[in-house]
């Protein structure tokens, strides 16, 4: 089974935009995919109870009020995780997880939480012995800002403890289509491909990588 976790110490960032948007990815690719909710603002799980009943199929559990098991039939685990989780839930949780997924806003504040909460995780990797992959994600880029640009720069001289560079695998912009999705309980991956080719594009690099053994432990 394949464990996939959005997590960033700082809210607001689109991290159930990602969990949302991938488990959507996943299922239109024949997977079987469960989707995580352990925010109890519940927004994931209020994303699948829009899904249509002709949809492919995504299982849903609300985490972050009960406990639950992973059935043998699950190809993808999806977990979306709150805003400022710490201590015994963050060591629980990255123990399950495989992979991170990180997204970051094009603002000072976001980049400089950002590098806190990176510094905080490389700590406690060590603590729980856990060789997660992380890699992260510049998310609602204006094109053609400023803003976006830094953030891109920041991201992409990122280095890990080992001196190796931090992998920086995508932009993506802020598109209307991932609002329309969401109304739907969609992903962009399930609207028409004329209209979402970009954001589409933008994804690829992060697909490639989370499809590769180099995302795996």
């Amino acid at each position: 089974m394949r464990s996939i976790l959005m997590m960033n110490s700082k809210g607001g960032c689109g991290k159930t935009t990602l969990a949302t948007n991938l488990a959507g990815y996943y299922a239109t690719q024949g997977k079987s995919v469960l989707l995580a909710d352990y925010d109890p603002q519940a927004s994931s799980m209020d994303w699948l109870a829009e899904r249509p009943e002709t949809s492919p199929e995504i299982y849903g559990v609300a985490a972050f009020e009960e406990k639950f098991r992973i059935g043998k039939s699950i190809d993808i685990l999806i977990m979306d995780a709150p805003a400022g989780i710490s201590g015994k839930p963050l060591n629980d949780m990255l123990r399950k997880a495989e992979t991170i997924i990180m997204p970051i806003l094009p603002s000072p504040i976001d980049v400089r939480a950002a590098s806190h909460f990176i510094k905080n995780m490389n700590h406690i990797n060590k603590l729980v012995k856990s060789e997660v992959k992380i890699a992260t994600v510049a998310n609602r880029v204006r094109e053609k800002t400023l803003a976006g640009n830094d953030l891109s720069e920041y991201l992409s001289k990122l280095k890990l403890p080992n001196g190796k560079k931090f992998p920086f695998m995508s932009v993506f912009r802020a598109s209307q289509n991932y609002i329309r999705a969401a109304d739907q309980g969609l992903s962009i991956f399930e609207l028409a491909p004329s209209l979402t080719t970009t954001d589409r594009e933008q994804w690829e690099p992060l697909l490639r990588w989370l499809n590769s053994a180099r995302s795996k432990p």
